[in-house]
């Protein structure tokens, strides 16, 4: 296959979730403990986000090995798509727990309640590098894969949230401004909602089969119509089987079949060089078939 992308779930990457995991793991127990000492809602809601972060690796890593699983006769695809949907359910945790937290500090704005600042921006600190640890760990990985980039989502929220809860324990300790720790909840709480939509937005996409963004449809069919001997092209279809890799069928009808070898070749070069496309189903028709539909065409000669 022509421009075919690296496969994102690798033993290296299931490696980088196993590290990233551990980390936030290990700092949950010790943030959930500072979040009740100092009964910070901020720092609550930041061990919500490390407890989504360790549901969202595994999740990850669990869907990781399950893709990594080859192709044959009952998945024929393979099953890239299971990293699909744990990206999905990944969006959707990262909305639920991004509303509960915006509910939560709505209530406390209108009765802040006590909370130990520096506490709270010791421990917040603690999570921030954590979290920046886990983000370099997983490295380049969530450019190329949708279940990756949910969980370094999940983990870029969280730190977020510690930044979030680390201005809001300064704001407390110095200036004793408990309205600042709901605030910075609800600031964290809405970029989460940001990403969580995105990151369902592509991943319904995918199942859905939509076009991939950033790829024309109508610059890809105006290609291969130019390519010498076709004169059309039709159903042409354009859907990301999972994880970069992109698929396309079509027909293209030609005024000689003879040339349909020569033809593919140069089809399958241009959409591998120039538009990245890695799976590829040509189908050649004569012009005398171009208005044809497959009943028709059974009714020629296909068995009953």
């Amino acid at each position: 296959m022509l421009g075919r992308m690296p496969e994102p779930h690798g033993a290296a990457t299931r490696r980088r979730l196993i590290l990233a995991l551990a980390l936030a793991a290990a700092y949950l127990v010790a943030e959930l403990a500072g979040a009740l000492w100092t009964g910070s809602l901020a720092l609550l809601a930041d061990a919500g986000h490390m407890a989504s972060d360790v549901a969202a690796l595994s999740l990850a890593l669990f869907a990781a090995w399950v893709a990594s699983h080859p192709a044959d006769d009952r998945w024929t695809y393979g099953r890239s798509r299971a990293e699909i949907l744990a990206a999905l359910a990944q969006g959707v945790a990262l909305a639920a727990v991004a509303l509960l937290v915006a509910v939560e500090a709505f209530e406390r704005l209108g009765a802040p309640q006590p909370v130990s600042g520096a506490g709270v921006l010791a421990i917040a600190t603690g999570g921030l590098l954590v979290n920046l640890a886990a983000l370099a760990i997983l490295g380049g990985d969530h450019e190329h894969s949708l279940n990756v980039r949910g969980a370094w989502l999940h983990v870029l929220s969280d730190a977020l949230g510690s930044a979030g809860a680390m201005l809001a324990g300064l704001l407390v300790w110095q200036l004793g401004w408990l309205w600042a720790d709901p605030a910075a909840s609800l600031a964290i709480a809405a970029l989460v909602l940001v990403s969580a939509w995105q990151l369902i937005r592509e991943a319904v996409d995918v199942l859905m089969e939509a076009a991939p963004r950033g790829l024309d449809v109508d610059t890809v069919r105006r290609d291969l119509a130019a390519l010498a001997g076709v004169r059309s092209v039709h159903d042409l279809h354009v859907w990301t089987l999972g994880q970069g890799r992109v698929a396309l069928s079509c027909h293209l009808v030609v005024a000689r079949v003879e040339r349909s070898e020569m033809l593919l070749t140069d089809a399958y070069t241009l959409l591998g060089n120039h538009h990245r496309i890695d799976h590829a189903t040509i189908q050649v028709e004569p012009e005398s078939l171009a208005d044809a539909s497959p009943r028709s065409v059974c009714a020629l000669g296909c068995d009953p």
